[in-house]
Parts: C-alpha cells; sequence; structure tokens
C-alpha cells in the first residue's frame, strides 16, 4: 500500500533538491553556449588544425559517457595537482559536455546564414568576432531554438549523474530520504513528477521564448 503522507513532510528537501539540479542545469548550459561557440565556428573555419581541433573536442565529449567525464574531473583532476571542488567538477564537466552537443547543434545554425550577409559584413569591414557575434550567433540561436531547448531538458536530465561525485541535487536527495525512511517507491514517484514538473517548464518557456524569437 503506497503511503504518500512521507514525501508531504520530504518536499521540501525534495524541493531544494530539484532547485540545485535546476541552477546546475541552467548555468552548465551557459557556461557550455560560451565553450560551443567557438568551437562551433572553430569547426567551420579554414584552418585544416582549427577544424580537428573541433572534431576532437565534440567526438570525445560526445563519445565519453558523461558519468566517466564525472569521476575523471573528480577523481584524475586532484591526482595531477588540480584540486577542485565536488561542485565545480560536477559543474565543469556538465558544461563541455553540454558545449559539444550545442556546437553540433550551432553549426546548423551557421549554415543556415545566407552567405550573401556574410559577404556584406566583410566589406563594411567586420572583424570576424563581430560576424560571429552580431551576425552568426543571434541567427544560429533563432534557427535551432528547438534544438537547443532540447538540449536544456536533457541536462536537467543528465544533471541527476552528478550525485555520484556528491552533490545534493534532486536525485541524491530522493536516494537520501529513500534510504532513511524505506520508502523508495513514493520518494522516487515524487523525484519523477518534479522531473517532469521542471522539463515541463523549460519546454514551455522555450517555446514562448522561440515564439518571441521568430517574430
Amino acid at each position: 500500500m503506497l503511503d504518500f503522507s512521507i514525501v508531504w513532510s520530504s518536499m521540501p528537501f525534495l524541493l531544494t533538491g530539484a532547485a540545485w539540479t535546476v541552477i546546475y542545469s541552467l548555468v552548465s548550459v551557459a557556461i557550455g553556449f560560451l565553450i560551443a561557440v567557438p568551437v562551433c565556428s572553430a569547426s567551420l573555419s579554414g584552418s585544416p588544425v582549427l577544424r580537428a581541433v573541433a572534431a576532437f573536442y565534440v567526438s570525445f565529449f560526445r563519445g565519453v559517457p558523461l558519468i566517466v567525464q564525472l569521476l575523471i574531473a573528480y577523481y584524475v583532476l586532484p591526482s595531477l595537482g588540480l584540486n577542485i571542488s565536488s561542485a565545480s567538477a560536477a559543474l565543469g564537466a556538465l558544461s563541455v559536455c553540454t558545449a559539444a552537443y550545442q556546437a553540433e547543434i550551432l553549426r546548423g545554425g551557421f549554415l543556415g546564414v545566407a552567405p550573401g550577409q556574410l559577404e556584406a559584413a566583410r566589406m563594411l569591414g567586420l572583424s570576424r568576432m563581430q560576424i560571429v557575434t552580431r551576425i552568426e550567433v543571434p541567427q544560429a540561436v533563432r534557427l535551432t531554438a528547438p534544438l537547443l531547448i532540447n538540449e536544456v531538458t536533457m541536462m536537467v536530465k543528465a544533471s541527476s549523474l552528478i550525485s555520484v561525485v556528491g552533490i545534493l541535487e534532486l536525485t541524491r536527495t530522493a536516494q537520501n530520504i529513500a534510504t532513511s525512511t524505506f520508502q523508495p517507491l513514493e520518494i522516487y514517484l515524487a523525484a519523477g513528477v518534479l522531473y517532469l514538473a521542471i522539463n515541463g517548464a523549460v519546454a514551455y518557456l522555450g517555446t514562448v521564448g522561440h515564439r518571441q524569437l521568430a517574430a
């Protein structure tokens, strides 16, 4: 017999964990976007070296499981003398991972920018940085907004893996409560509902934002 009374008494802790899930997810996506733009630009550059570096970056961080990246950041980096906190390890691993996916998403958007616009920008004397930030990125974001929104929802779900390095987000909080109350089914169902609510809100806000960009 299910007893959801434990869910109501544990809800403040679950909501706190959910808040940290949102924070880690959104911050990592934002940092990842800042990394993805130069990676994407490098992948489309005329330099074979830059293209090779960008291709390796994308292949590595998309090919290696996120949980392995987290464990490398948490255990391997300190052994090399880079002492970082569990929060920094989690945020860093999430950021470089989502950057690889966002770079590929943005690449499609960059390729969708009309060549005539880029030619006109160069004729006006705009630098490569100005062309990227003022022309390519805004249009790429508009063209790929649904895919970028989907990446945010994927990161919300992927953020559950940071519990392996001791981060007290939603999944780790649910695990702790389930262990102490011996009612895992009710607690994990509640955590699932909270994840669904978070991603539902992300999808809704993303749809509204996409409509504004398309207007």
